[in-house]
């Protein structure tokens, strides 16, 4: 059964679990200081231990907050014209500001750290115009970790006709899809798609660099669409959240087996077996936690609270912001003499402090910012109005 919008006011559950993946991606982010692979900016000391939780939270991180995505699709492409320009307003816009700004010192860190420059970032900054970044030059034209916005906006036109006629004349092929999929245990097998998409896309390919957020982009069409579809129907909704318990057990036999093989021989070279493995196990354990996540979520978090509505609305500029800010902070404390435990709480504690208070007393309080930053303009009065319901523009982004 389909869920009628106007009986739909608001799903809190979807705000609670937006709030806690960015804040998971903000964690992710700080340790990327400590993990073995390459970064913008490095720890002297790297470890494998950080290595593999860097790996499982990029195993479910992004997916999960496509899936989110998806989901809120769904409550706003009724009216095209108003979607299409929330949609430009709420991602094209900050990505636009943010690379032709503070990206541009994530930009600079990175080459200073690799001895690819050597001056002020005002002497880099006409430099940041040469070439592209990640073909030998250094516009970020994709923002560095802004590159989500653009691929969501990029999905979010690209599906639109698919949306539309979900909604319209195809309404009973969802709701007859959903029905299906709802029949115990069957919403399992979406993991499929994912599963074959990570083990066949090479990573040479075009769109097959596990650059973005670990997985490739075409693996996060599923996720999206997955998002739409679960949020739909009623009954798909509830088997997942009555099944919450086996997903989560699953999952962690998954992952235990996932980390097994990979610390076994590694991931292995596309098209070998260990390959596929890895990355077959990487791809269904990812839709694991998506759906134990979306059901504990269904389950406990359908509820408002007046830090939910502040908190919903800071996401977005909390999201555009927090990379940079952890790499200028992180530029400096990985260079003290200090164990590298108390690094990476200087990090994430700084880090979080300095966002947050861009946010509260600069942003939010400018309307001017706001719109810079993908928020919804207040009233004169509003402005000056602390964790009021009615100055939070709560519309599914």
């Amino acid at each position: 059964m389909l869920i009628e919008k106007n009986a739909a006011v608001r799903r809190f559950d979807l705000d609670w679990l937006r709030i806690i993946a960015i804040l998971a991606v903000f964690i992710f982010h700080c340790t990327r200081f400590f993990d073995l692979y390459g970064w913008h900016v490095k720890n002297p000391t790297t470890y494998q231990g950080v290595q593999l939780w860097t790996m499982f939270q990029s195993n479910w991180g992004m997916p999960l907050i496509f899936v989110i995505s998806g989901a809120s699709v769904y409550f706003s492409v009724t009216h095209i014209s108003k979607y299409i320009k929330n949609k430009v307003l709420r991602l094209l816009v900050p990505l636009a500001v943010g690379v032709f700004t503070h990206v541009s010192i994530a930009v600079y860190l990175e080459r200073v750290t690799n001895h690819q420059f050597d001056g002020s970032f005002f002497e880099f900054y006409p430099s940041y115009f040469h070439g592209f970044y990640g073909d030998g030059g250094n516009f970020a034209w994709m923002g560095l970790h802004l590159w989500y916005l653009l691929v969501l906006f990029v999905f979010s036109i690209i599906f639109l006709p698919l949306f539309y006629l979900l909604e319209g004349p195809w309404k009973n092929a969802l709701a007859w899809l959903g029905d299906i999929i709802a029949k115990p245990g069957l919403f399992y097998l979406l993991a499929l798609p994912i599963m074959f998409l990570a083990i066949n896309v090479s990573p040479d390919s075009p769109f097959g660099g596990r650059n973005w957020g670990g997985w490739s982009l075409l693996c996060y069409i599923p996720f999206f669409l997955y998002g739409f579809l679960l949020i739909s129907h009623a009954g798909l909704q509830t088997a997942v959240k009555n099944w919450r318990w086996v997903s989560f057990g699953s999952a962690i036999i998954c992952t235990i087996s996932l980390i097994y093989f990979y610390t076994q021989s590694g991931s292995g070279y596309f098209g070998s077996r260990q390959y596929d493995i890895i990355n077959g196990l990487f791809g269904f354990n990812a839709w694991l936690w998506v759906v134990t996540i979306m059901g504990f979520g269904m389950k406990y978090l359908n509820f408002p609270t007046k830090f939910l509505f502040y908190a919903n609305e800071a996401v977005l500029p909390f999201y555009i912001l927090h990379q940079t800010v952890i790499l200028i902070v992180g530029y400096y404390v990985t260079r003290w003499e200090i164990p590298d435990l108390a690094k990476f709480v200087f990090i994430l504690v700084g880090s979080f402090t300095i966002v947050m208070s861009l946010y509260e007393f600069f942003i939010r309080r400018s309307n001017i910012l706001r719109v810079l930053f993908g928020m919804k303009p207040m009233g004169k009065k509003q402005l000056f109005i602390s964790n009021a319901p009615n100055a939070v523009g709560i519309e599914p982004s």
